[in-house]
């Protein structure tokens, strides 16, 4: 049988974070909760085995202490391993409800609130991370409940992190500053996008200060001549003479990710790379020195943009957003109108990533929290543009 693995946080920070979802649940009425969102799934119980392309939920019960969690069979043996939770409280579904024409992993989640007595309560459904024949499937075969739409909620209690989620979150940010430094050790003439990526990548998996990554977040790496683009990765090209390279990264443990952003230049950097490095460099720091407890993200965003605005520059997307499970949380931006209060311990993405034309982007990033006077990045990469030698 299979033991129970190094747990990355103590029985009572799970207990905690499954209280808090319990208040919520008093206060929507629901006695049962189907949590199906793979991020809110590893906050609840350490689990981050990658099986959510099959159906699969965690059950709390009101009543209950520890949840369920109902998975395919095949991945009992990591629910076993990682999650806090007493071993009967993984409950396998067979293989055969797998690629079955009528049934899936959903109806043996149903049989077990059936059987829980909970069939005529209320039951909140993440509904967004449902389809509608799921969501239908539910309301089908358990006419009796009412059913309370939980999307989001949880997202919104991970927003504000404890001492020991930020502490794993200094740790995924010491690793991707180690990938930041060996990026500039890796882009040369000559060399690979790819292979470049590849020691970027071993860096993110190695870890630093003896604490590996123990997963990979996507690498995006925009060289010249498409600088001008965001979101793809490394081409079949090779860097080259007056290439520059756009990078984000971000380390992850135990599915925290702390992202960052950097440019880096292959030469003397360009006119207009410069000023652009200058005018954003100066938006981060008033931006940063906006974060404190009792502003809203409107403020720091809007701290960020009139800066470049001075400048004669603008940008058209959003400046951040919150960070922490899965890399990007689903609940506050960094923008304009977004009136989230700021509280001690949110964490964020200050990403500065700027596409101006087709033909020319910059980037640059912090990912910070929030403390009782002010900020504290979690990331050490020197904030300038890296300039290889030729």
């Amino acid at each position: 049988m299979i033991a129970r693995g190094p747990q990355a946080f103590p029985r009572f920070e799970y207990l905690r974070r499954l209280n808090l979802v319990k208040e919520e649940m008093l206060k929507r009425d629901v006695a049962a909760l189907v949590v199906t969102d793979q991020h809110n799934i590893t906050y609840l119980t350490g689990y981050t085995a990658r099986s959510a392309y099959v159906p699969q939920g965690l059950v709390l019960l009101a009543s209950e202490e520890e949840p369920v969690f109902i998975l395919r069979r095949m991945d009992g043996p990591a629910a076993v391993h990682q999650c806090f939770m007493a071993r009967d409280k993984v409950i396998p579904y067979p293989e055969e409800l797998i690629a079955h024409p009528e049934l899936d992993g959903y109806d043996a989640i149903i049989d077990y609130l059936q059987a829980a007595g909970v069939s005529t309560a209320g039951i909140g459904l993440e509904q967004l991370n449902l389809s509608s024949p799921t969501v239908n499937k539910f309301k089908a075969r358990l006419t009796e409940a009412s059913f309370v739409d939980f999307t989001k909620a949880i997202a919104w209690i991970r927003l504000v992190k404890s001492n020991l989620e930020i502490e794993v979150m200094r740790e995924a940010g010491a690793i991707a500053d180690a990938a930041i430094a060996r990026a500039a050790e890796v882009i040369r003439p000559g060399v690979r996008e790819a292979d470049a990526c590849a020691e970027i990548a071993a860096a993110l998996i190695r870890g630093a200060n003896g604490r590996p990554g123990t997963q990979m977040e996507p690498i995006t790496l925009c060289a010249s001549p498409r600088i001008g683009t965001c979101h793809i990765t490394w081409a079949e090209d090779s860097f080259r003479v007056g290439s520059q390279v756009n990078l984000e990264v971000a380390g992850s443990r135990h599915g925290y990710s702390t992202a960052l952003m950097r440019t880096y230049s292959i030469g003397r950097p360009s006119e207009r790379l410069r000023t652009t490095h200058d005018a954003h460099l100066e938006g981060l720091e008033v931006a940063l020195e906006a974060v404190r407890p009792g502003a809203t993200c409107a403020d720091v965003a809007n701290a960020f943009y009139r800066t470049i605005e001075k400048r004669g520059l603008s940008k058209e997307s959003r400046c951040g957003y919150a960070q922490g499970i899965g890399w990007t949380e689903p609940t506050a931006s960094l923008r304009d109108g977004d009136m989230t209060v700021l509280q001690p311990n949110m964490t964020f993405h200050l990403m500065l990533g700027n596409w101006l034309d087709e033909e020319f982007g910059y980037v640059i990033s912090e990912t910070f929290r929030v403390t009782p006077t002010g900020s504290e990045t979690l990331t050490r990469a020197p904030r300038k543009i890296f300039e290889i030698q030729e």
